[in-house]
């Protein structure tokens, strides 16, 4: 009766309801907490197995490799040769003068990325040798009496076709037109003039650059920037006289170093252990581009 007048019954029922309001809400939050701890779990068992999927694919992957590089190490080339000169245009004339019926003959331009369904059909398990070789030109027929594969100097775009004879481009191999040809190394630049084999003229310089130093210490390092800033000036050097040239096509080779920093200014790129003075380190380089690597599957 005293807590009707007073007013506290009112409260206490009001505290009793919002008790039972906050045992709920307290049993609403476990139960939530709960269920982020059961997704939580769910999600690291997950986790925990695509981890391990994962694990045995790479095993799968690894196995599938070993097993790919054990079948492609029984396989080796019949042989193989650097043909220049009169041999190179001997066995051109020969993959030319072959002839078949109607797309007898397959030749294709493998650019290393993939190896063209033909080919793999063609070569049979010798298209491993193929991949090995890339990018390379192939040749081989349909009765099999041909099977090769040549890295020329100037290899065309990527192609794949059957015909009744073999395409042999001369461009590929040998010098062909009007063109340039340099050598650069980082104390020497040469360049020559051409109309396909025969050179029209010849320039060259040397530069000054100093030879490496080994004692080690602050020395060596301001030997090496002095070096380095002859070598820049060499290289623009180079730079200003392949563009004086103004011959339509370039080619350079030589230090990688050095082509590296020209390879903008030029057309074609090759590296080259050219030794010599300049009309000696020309003769050696243009000798070595135009050398092709022949590889009997």
């Amino acid at each position: 009766m005293l807590d009707e007048l007073l007013g506290r019954a009112e409260l206490k029922r009001r505290i009793e309801e919002l008790e039972e309001e906050n045992h709920h809400l307290e049993r609403r939050a476990a139960a939530e907490e709960e269920r982020r701890a059961d997704a939580v779990t769910a999600r690291q068992e997950a986790e925990e197995r695509v981890n391990r999927l994962e694990d045995r694919i790479a095993e799968l992957d690894d196995r599938v490799e070993r097993l790919q590089d054990e079948e492609d190490a029984d396989l080796e080339f019949r042989g193989t040769e650097t043909l220049r000169d009169a041999r190179l245009d001997e066995v051109l004339d020969r993959l030319g003068s072959v002839r078949t019926g109607p797309e007898g003959a397959l030749t294709a331009m493998v650019d290393g990325e993939s190896v063209p369904a033909e080919v793999e059909d063609g070569f049979g398990e010798h298209a491993s040798l193929v991949r090995r070789v890339a990018p390379c030109l192939v040749y081989t027929d349909d009765a099999g009496l041909v099977s090769a594969a040549l890295s020329p100097p100037r290899p065309p775009e990527a192609f794949c076709e059957w015909d009744g004879s073999f395409r042999v481009e001369e461009s590929w191999f040998r010098p062909t037109g009007r063109f340039a040809f340099a050598v650069a190394r980082a104390d020497l630049f040469a360049l020559g003039e051409y109309d396909g084999r025969e050179r029209l003229q010849e320039r060259g310089f040397e530069s000054d650059v100093k030879e490496k130093h080994s004692k080690g210490g602050f020395s060596q390092s301001r030997f090496e920037r002095i070096r380095d800033g002859q070598i820049a000036e060499h290289v623009e050097k180079c730079r200003e006289a392949i563009e004086e040239s103004g011959t339509g096509t370039t080619i350079l080779v030589g230090d990688r170093e050095v082509v590296r920093e020209l390879r903008d200014a030029v057309d074609v790129t090759a590296t080259s252990d050219a030794n010599g003075a300049p009309e000696e380190a020309l003769d050696e380089g243009f000798r070595d581009f135009w050398a092709t690597e022949l590889y009997r599957l």
